[in-house]
């Protein structure tokens, strides 16, 4: 609940090195999770609604006021063959807007089994499925923003 966004606030001011914030972006719900690149940890954060397809920007504004992301990152929903679709579309404009509003770097990840992690850890914590609904978006797009971090740090390793 309201208690884990609460300890993150806390511990912001003691983190060093990027944040990131991450999103699953949907036509009514916007997941959002931060993460960090020392820790490697992403978080599930918030849900940002959108009216007719249209974010609440202030909601987002307020979101990367306070935690002051060094790169943004989209979730890419893909078809299982690598075509798009319209929800494709949808989150690659919705990257575009962010990178225009904000001028951040914008890192579009591949998202196709992040929905399906995101339903698994649900059901393995025995959540209710009415009560699903808010939490999944937030959920997605820690998985979405985890795979990054995760991609990240596999490709900056040093070589042995």
């Amino acid at each position: 609940g309201r208690g884990s966004d609460l300890d993150l606030r806390r511990h912001r001011s003691r983190l060093t090195g990027a944040t990131y914030l991450g999103f699953d972006y949907g036509r009514k719900h916007i997941g959002v999770a931060v993460g960090h690149g020392e820790s490697r940890m992403a978080h599930a954060l918030d849900t940002v609604s959108a009216r007719q397809e249209r974010p609440d920007w202030d909601h987002i504004t307020r979101l990367i006021e306070e935690w002051r992301p060094s790169a943004l990152v989209v979730g890419l929903p893909l078809n299982m063959d690598d075509s798009e679709n319209d929800m494709t579309r949808a989150a690659k404009k919705f990257g575009n807007r962010l990178q225009g509003r904000y001028n951040l770097p914008v890192h579009m990840v591949d998202e196709r089994l992040t929905s399906v992690m995101a339903k698994n850890t649900l059901q393995e914590a025995g959540v209710r499925y009415q009560r699903r609904g808010p939490n999944i978006d937030k959920l997605a797009a820690q998985a979405i923003l985890q795979a990054f971090l995760d991609e990240r740090d596999t490709r900056h390793a040093p070589d042995h």
